[in-house]
C-alpha cells in the first residue's frame, strides 16, 4: 500500500473545509435561524433550573408569588420544547441544501471537465462520492453549528452552577480535565477509522458498478463467483474499519457516561453537606444539581464531535471531484456562414506525462470529409476529441474558421460542434427525446425523424411498441441500432463540423453505406472528420489523415497512401499487416504499365460489393498532388497500385482489374452509382485533381 503524502492530506482537508464554509454560505440564511433557535433552547435550558428552584422555595413558604412563578415555569419548559423542535426542523432543511449543494457542484464540474480527468475515478466511486458521502458531507454546517451551541448549556450551567454555590462548581471541575482528554482522543481516533473505513467503501463500490456494467461477460465467462471473490474481497476489512470506528466512539461514550454520573454525584453529596451546613437552601440545592446536570452535557457532545468528523472525512472525497480541472470556454462566435476549415497547429496532447499526440499540424479545408486512420494506440480518438474541444490540448491550438476554439463559448460551440460515438449513450425519456437530445432549441419532430431516416434508424424506430414514443427502457436495441440511434442525434444537430469517432463500426457494410451516402445528401453541409478502420470509409474519405505513434505520418488522398504498404498493413487483421503482399506486376497492354501492388490477403473483412466501392484510380498526371508526408515518414514505393480495395482473396478476384483498363474504368465502374465518389466520399462532389468513380 502506498503511504499517504501528509502535503497532499494537508491540502485535501484544507479543499474540503472550503466546500463546506461555501455548502454553510449557500444555506447561511437557514443555518442562522437554526442557530439562533438553538441558543434560545439553550437559553430557556439555563434558566429553568433557576425558575424552577425559586419556585421551589416560594412554593415551600407558602408565598403567594408561588402561582405566578409556576406559570413562569410551565412557560419557560414549553419554550424549550417549542424552540428545539424548530431547530430539528431547520436543522433537516439546512442538511438537504447542502448536500443538495455539494452534489451540484460535484456532478457540474465533473461534466464540465475533460472526460479523462474525470476517468480518474470509477463510476462506482464517482456514484458514492456524489450520494451517501456528499449526504454525510452535507451534514456538517449543521453538525458544527450544534456542537458549538450544545457547549453554551454546559458553559452555562458551569458559571450558574458557580453562582449558586462555589464549592459544588469545584467539585465538578474536577473531573473537566479528564472529560477534555476523553474528547480530543475520540476525535483523533475516530478521524482516521471513518477516513480508512470511507476508503474501502468507495473502492468496493468501484469494484460492484464494475461488475454489474459487465454482467454479460462475467455470464459468459461463468465467473460470477470469482467476480462476487473480488467485489468482497475487502468486506473484512471493511467490517474491521466499521468495528473500530464503533469501538472507539462506544468507549468514548462509556467513559463519558461513566465519568458524568460521578461527577454529579459528587456534586450531589457537597451540595448535600452545604444543605447541612445552613449555605445552601432546598431550592438552590435543586438548581445545584440541575445546573451540575446541564453542564455534565457537555459529555454529549461526543455524538456531534462525531458527526462533524464523519462528515469532514466525506468532504474530502466529494471535495476531489471540487479539484477536477475545468475545460475553459469564451465568449466569441464564429464568423456566420463559415465552411467549417479546421485547422491544428501544433497541437500536443500528454497523458500521464507520455505524449498521446505529438506536434499535430493540420488543415482540414471547409467542407472536406477526412478520414483519421492509424493502428491502435495511434492518437486517432484523442484527436477526435481535440478537434471537438471534448478535451483541451496541452500545447498548441485548434481553430474552426480561423476562431480557435478555446475562445468560443460553450453554447456556440455545441452548436457548430456535433459528435457521434463508437458507443453512444442516450438520455431522454423516449427514443425521440433521444435523437433530439442536446442544447439549444428542440428540433421537431419533422426533423427528428428525418435524421432518422438519414441514420437508417426510422424503420426500426417505427417497429418498436410506440414508436418514437417509446421509453428507451423499454426499446431492445441492439449494438448497430443502438449507434444509428447516436448517429441521429448528431445528424439532427449537425453544425459545420461534425466529428464521427468509429460511429458505424458496429453497422453492417450495406447500412453503413447509406448512412454515408445519406451524410453528404440529407445532412447539413460541412466538414466531418471520421475515425475510421474500414478501408472503404477511408477510400469514400476527400482527404486521409495517417496517425502513427502520436504524429501525423502522412496527409493525402487513399489512393496516394496505398502505394505505401505500412499505410496498407493499417488495415491488416492484426497490428501487423495480414499476409503477404503480392507485387507481381498487373497485366497491361502497351507499354509502361505500372506495376500493382495488390495484397493478395486484404485487412478488411468486407464482402466484394464494399470493396468495390474502395476501388479508386490513379490521379492524372496533370491532377492534384501526391499524398504530403512528414519528416520520418516511409518513402512511397513509386507502384501506383492497379486497384485500391485489396481486402480479402475473393474480393480482388471479383474486383480485377482489365488489361489495360483507364482510370475510373473496371467491372465495377458502375458499383457505386448514385454513392458518390470513391475517392471523395460525395454524391457527386469532386476533390480537386480526382477522378469521380460513377
Amino acid at each position: 500500500m502506498t503511504a499517504p503524502d501528509p502535503t497532499r492530506e494537508a491540502e485535501a482537508a484544507r479543499g474540503a473545509d472550503r466546500a463546506l464554509r461555501a455548502a454553510a454560505r449557500h444555506s447561511g440564511g437557514r443555518l442562522a435561524a437554526a442557530a439562533v433557535c438553538s441558543v434560545a433552547a439553550a437559553c430557556a435550558a439555563l434558566a429553568e433550573p433557576a425558575v424552577l428552584g425559586h419556585t421551589l422555595d416560594l412554593l415551600l413558604r407558602q408565598d403567594p408569588g408561588g402561582a405566578r412563578w409556576t406559570a413562569w415555569c410551565a412557560a419557560v419548559i414549553a419554550a424549550e420544547v417549542l424552540l428545539d423542535a424548530v431547530t430539528a426542523r431547520l436543522t433537516g432543511g439546512v442538511d438537504a441544501r447542502s448536500t443538495a449543494w455539494l452534489r451540484r457542484l460535484g456532478l457540474g464540474r465533473l461534466l464540465r471537465a475533460a472526460p479523462h480527468h474525470a476517468a480518474r475515478h470509477s463510476p462506482g466511486e464517482l456514484s458514492a462520492r456524489l450520494t451517501a458521502q456528499a449526504t454525510t458531507a452535507g451534514a456538517v454546517p449543521a453538525a458544527v453549528v450544534g456542537a458549538a451551541v450544545a457547549l453554551l448549556a454546559p458553559l452555562g450551567g458551569l458559571v450558574a452552577l458557580v453562582l449558586v454555590d462555589v464549592w459544588t462548581a469545584l467539585a465538578f471541575l474536577a473531573g473537566l480535565p479528564l472529560l477534555a482528554l476523553l474528547l480530543r482522543a475520540f476525535a483523533r481516533d475516530s478521524g482516521a477509522s471513518v477516513g480508512r473505513y470511507q476508503e474501502v467503501q468507495l473502492a468496493m463500490a468501484g469494484r460492484l458498478v464494475e461488475a454489474l456494467a459487465g454482467a454479460r461477460t462475467i455470464a459468459a465467462a461463468g465467473t460470477a463467483e470469482r467476480e462476487q471473490a473480488r467485489v468482497l474481497r475487502r468486506l473484512p476489512e471493511l467490517g474491521a474499519e466499521g468495528r473500530e470506528t464503533w469501538r472507539i466512539y462506544g468507549t468514548t461514550m462509556a467513559r463519558t457516561g461513566a465519568l458524568m454520573p460521578m461527577l454529579l454525584y459528587v456534586v450531589l453529596g457537597v451540595g448535600g453537606v452545604r444543605l447541612a451546613e445552613g449555605a445552601l437552601g432546598v431550592g438552590g440545592l435543586l438548581a445545584a444539581v440541575r445546573y451540575a446536570g446541564l453542564a455534565a452535557g457537555v459529555g454529549a457532545v461526543t455524538g456531534r464531535l462525531a458527526a462533524v468528523v464523519r462528515g469532514r472525512a466525506a468532504a474530502r472525497r466529494t471535495a476531489a471531484l471540487f479539484e477536477l480541472p475545468e475545460l475553459p470556454q469564451g465568449v466569441r462566435r464564429l464568423p456566420p456562414g463559415g465552411p467549417g476549415a479546421l485547422e491544428l497547429r501544433g497541437v500536443r496532447v500528454l497523458r500521464g506525462g507520455t505524449a498521446v499526440l505529438r506536434d499535430i499540424d493540420l488543415r482540414i479545408p471547409g467542407g472536406t470529409t477526412a478520414a483519421v486512420v492509424g493502428r491502435s494506440g495511434s492518437g486517432k480518438t484523442t484527436l477526435a476529441a481535440v478537434a471537438g474541444r471534448l478535451t483541451a490540448c496541452d500545447a498548441g491550438r485548434v481553430l474552426l474558421d480561423g476562431v480557435p476554439l478555446d475562445e468560443l463559448s460553450a453554447g456556440e460551440l455545441r452548436r457548430e460542434v456535433g459528435h457521434a460515438f463508437e458507443r453512444p449513450a442516450l438520455f431522454g425519456e423516449d427514443v425521440a427525446a433521444a435523437i433530439a437530445f442536446g442544447s439549444g432549441p428542440a428540433p421537431t419532430p419533422q426533423s427528428v425523424r428525418a435524421a432518422a431516416r438519414a441514420a437508417g434508424a426510422d424503420a426500426f424506430v417505427r417497429r418498436l411498441p410506440d414508436g418514437y414514443a417509446t421509453a428507451l427502457p423499454d426499446a431492445p436495441l441492439s449494438g448497430g441500432e443502438l449507434q444509428r440511434l447516436g448517429l441521429a442525434r448528431a445528424f439532427c444537430r449537425a453544425g459545420r463540423l461534425l466529428v464521427l469517432d468509429d460511429a458505424t463500426s458496429s453497422l453492417d457494410t450495406l447500412t453503413a453505406r447509406e448512412v454515408e451516402r445519406a451524410l453528404t445528401h440529407d445532412v447539413r453541409p460541412g466538414t466531418r472528420l471520421v475515425v475510421a478502420h474500414r478501408i472503404s470509409s477511408a477510400a469514400r474519405a476527400d482527404l486521409v489523415v495517417w496517425l502513427d505513434a502520436g504524429r501525423v505520418r502522412a496527409t493525402g488522398p487513399h489512393t496516394e497512401l496505398w502505394r505505401d504498404p505500412a499505410y496498407r498493413a493499417v488495415f491488416a487483421a492484426g497490428t501487423e499487416p495480414a499476409g503477404p503482399l503480392n507485387t507481381e506486376p498487373a497485366a497491361a497492354s502497351g507499354t509502361g504499365a505500372a506495376p500493382a501492388a495488390t495484397p493478395t490477403r486484404g485487412p478488411d473483412p468486407e464482402p466484394a460489393a464494399a470493396s468495390a466501392l474502395a476501388t479508386a484510380p490513379v490521379p492524372p498526371a496533370g491532377g492534384r498532388p501526391g499524398a504530403q508526408r512528414n519528416a520520418g515518414s516511409d518513402a512511397a514505393t513509386g507502384a501506383a497500385p492497379a486497384r485500391a480495395e485489396g481486402t480479402d482473396p475473393e474480393s480482388a478476384a471479383a474486383a480485377s482489374p482489365r488489361t489495360g483498363a483507364a482510370p475510373g474504368d473496371g467491372p465495377d465502374a458502375g458499383a457505386s452509382a448514385g454513392t458518390g465518389s470513391a475517392a471523395a466520399g460525395g454524391g457527386g462532389r469532386r476533390a480537386p485533381g480526382r477522378e469521380t468513380v460513377r
